[in-house]
This record gives structure tokens, C-alpha cells and sequence, in this order.
């Protein structure tokens, strides 16, 4: 909803009416429906939903053909159980603007409590098909594949909504609908991402990174295991009141590459220790090849030098760490590289290398240093 802007009267007989026309000049109308739809959310931020509803709807006396309106009465109708009453409200809001994503991703979700998971599915495909950035919907895709028993398309859905957001990953370990994608290697590599930052960021004990994560204690055991025989991972002792306790260290080869949070004291005070120069000299490096890949119009070199940017097995936390919005263009760029190929390439090559140059300045300024906290 935008923000209003009022001016006062002005004593200037001589203003153009030009200039007067530009100062913004809502009805009554116009301001009692958007004073309801304010009404409205504030319901709703507070859990009363029938109040929340009765407001949506004056403002849709006003105006039926206000979109806003129409998606929010629907979502308060979701959060009260009543999911065929919501869809019907997402539907006149799409009646109104059929490229909105988010009624379409609120649809899906509607039906898939209605235990409609291809309703669901096509819902959510359109979603992506207005907006292929919006890793929620990929998300929620992922889940309605898996529950219908397409697990590999769906770890597919869910790789990509992690490239989009890496905060999907931790969101999916604790998920439910991805029970039966489990055991499926796919999703094992993604608790094993999920547990090695979670000792990188200094939760080193098994205790710790489930409560964190919320993920079973033995597929955290599991996870530890498999990272330990990749060589990423090295199991130390630690002597305490009760006798020796184990616990992880990221190895030191890995640790030097995407630094590491350490916690000390008892009030867990800690320090972030950031990448070091050597890898922000490996980054460099990298967007160098980056950027003569698409001068070349390299398609596959391009993508294979953004993998390395944007993997947590490569320089992917580091960017996170010490670059996010960098890495989240990056992610973004890869993004529309897979699915639109040479074509997307050849069109932004100006944009990209651009791009590219941009984050390379930044990281030559070297890392961001972070102060201790309390």
C-alpha cells in the first residue's frame, strides 16, 4: 500500500494548474477504503480475523476491484479454516489482476490444505511463471511435488528455492512434507550444509545443532560422519565436569576459506572471524573468469564461475557472510541463466559484466570486519 503525501495550500496565486495537478488528491472514497484496508491488517497482526474480514469487505463496498483487499480477506479467511471461502477471494483477485503472484501462491497454499497437492502444483507453477525469483513459491512447490510422490522433481524445487534463499534450507530440515524425500541423497546433502553451518558458526556439539536446527539427532550423526570422511569436518574432546565430551571443528583447509564464529565465555560472547585475504583473492580470481566468460558469450564457463561463487562448497558462505547482496545478484543471475540459456546471456552481457565489476570492487576493499558482541 503506498504512503500518503499531503500539501498544504499555498498563497501563490501565480502556480501553474500543471502544478497544482501533481499534488496528490484522494476522494473520500479513495481514503475511506484504503483507511479500512490499514484497519484491516492491523486485525489481523492482532488474530482477529472476523474483524479483519468485515473491514476487507467494507473496502471492497467501495471498491470491488480492489486487489489488496481481496487477497488479505482471503488470507484471513485461511488463518480462520475456511479455505474454499479463501480461494474464492483469491479468485476474484485474480479476476481483477491475473499476474498477481502472490494470490496465486496463497491459492496453492489454500488447496494444499485441502489436501489438493495438484491444485496445488499448478497454483504455485503460476506463481514462478510471473515470478521466477520467488523462492517461497518454489518452496512451496517443492513441498506439494514431494507429498505427491514426485520427490526428485521436488528436490529439484527445493534446490532452487535454496539458491534463491539460502534461509529455505534450515526452513526445510524441520518440514514435514519432506518426509518422504528424507533419504533421498538430494536432501541428505542438504542437512549436511545445514549442519556444517551450523558448527561453523560455532554450535559444535551434536546437542547444540539440534536444538538449532531442529533436525533428528541421528541424521545429525549421519551428516557429522559423511562430512567427516569428505575431510571437512575434525572430531576434537573436550574435557568437562562429568568426564571427556566431544565435539566438531570445521577443518582447518575449509575453516581459512569461509572463516568461522567462535563462542567463548558464559554468556555466549563471540567473535566472527572473517574470510581472509587469501580468499578474497581466490574471489577475485573467479569474477575475473566470470567476466571474460561473458564477454566470450561462454554460456557454461559463466555458469561454472557463478557455481563457485554462490556454492557453500566453494566460496558460497564467505559471500554470504561478507557479501549478501552481492551473493543474492549472483544467485539471481544464475537463476536466469538456466532457464532462459544463451538467449538471457547474449541480451545482458553489458548488465552482467557491469555486475561483475561492481562485486569485484568490493571485495579488492577487502572483508567486512565484524566487532565482538556480548
Amino acid at each position: 500500500m503506498g504512503r500518503f503525501f499531503g500539501k498544504g495550500g499555498s498563497s501563490n496565486k501565480d502556480e501553474a494548474p500543471s502544478e497544482r495537478e501533481q499534488v496528490p488528491n484522494y476522494s473520500d472514497s479513495e481514503f475511506q477504503k484504503r483507511d479500512l484496508f490499514k484497519k484491516g491488517q492491523n486485525y489481523m497482526s492482532n488474530d482477529k480475523m472476523l474483524d479483519a474480514v468485515r473491514c476487507f469487505e467494507l473496502a471492497l463496498r467501495i471498491d470491488p476491484k480492489y486487489v489488496d483487499a481481496w487477497v488479505k480477506k482471503g488470507y484471513a479467511h485461511f488463518h480462520m479454516g475456511e479455505y474454499t471461502v479463501a480461494i474464492s477471494s483469491y479468485d476474484r483477485a485474480l479476476e481483477v489482476d491475473v499476474n498477481n503472484a502472490e494470490a496465486w501462491n496463497l491459492k496453492g497454499l489454500a488447496y494444499y490444505k485441502l489436501k489438493n497437492h495438484e491444485k496445488a502444483i499448478e497454483c504455485c507453477e503460476k506463481a514462478i511463471d510471473i515470478d521466477p525469483n520467488d523462492g517461497m513459491a518454489w518452496y512451496n512447490r517443492a513441498c506439494y511435488l514431494t507429498l505427491s510422490g514426485k520427490v526428485d522433481e521436488g528436490l529439484e524445487s527445493l534446490k532452487r528455492s535454496i539458491e534463491i534463499d539460502i534461509a529455505n534450507a534450515r526452513k526445510a530440515v524441520k518440514d514435514r512434507d519432506f518426509e518422504n524425500a528424507r533419504a533421498e541423497e538430494g536432501f541428505r546433502r542438504i542437512i549436511e550444509v545445514v549442519v556444517l553451518e551450523s558448527i561453523r558458526q560455532g554450535y559444535d556439539y551434536v546437542g547444540k545443532i539440534v536444538w538449532l536446527t531442529g533436525i533428528d539427532k541421528i541424521e545429525v550423526e549421519d551428516a557429522i560422519m559423511r562430512l567427516s570422511m569428505k575431510g571437512l569436518l575434525t572430531k576434537r574432546e573436550k574435557r568437562n565436569i562429568t568426564g571427556m565430551e566431544e565435539y566438531y571443528e570445521i577443518t582447518k583447509e575449509i575453516a581459512d576459506k569461509v572463516g568461522v564464529t567462535k563462542r567463548v565465555g558464559l554468556f555466549g560472547k563471540e567473535r566472527q572471524v572473517s574470510a581472509p585475504v587469501q580468499q578474497l583473492k581466490d574471489i577475485s580470481e573467479v569474477l575475473g573468469k566470470a567476466k571474460e566468460a561473458v564477454e566470450r558469450g561462454d554460456l557454461e564457463a559463466t555458469k561454472q564461475c557463478f557455481d563457485e561463487l554462490i556454492s557453500p562448497a566453494k566460496h558460497g558462505n564467505a559471500m554470504i557472510e561478507q557479501f549478501f547482496e552481492e551473493h543474492r545478484d549472483l544467485r539471481l543471475a544464475q537463476i536466469k541463466l538456466r532457464d532462459r540459456g544463451q538467449e538471457y546471456l547474449n541480451a545482458n552481457k553489458t548488465a552482467m559484466i557491469d555486475m561483475i565489476g561492481r562485486i569485484d570492487m568490493k571485495v579488492r576493499q577487502g572483508p567486512v570486519t565484524k566487532p565482538a558482541k556480548d
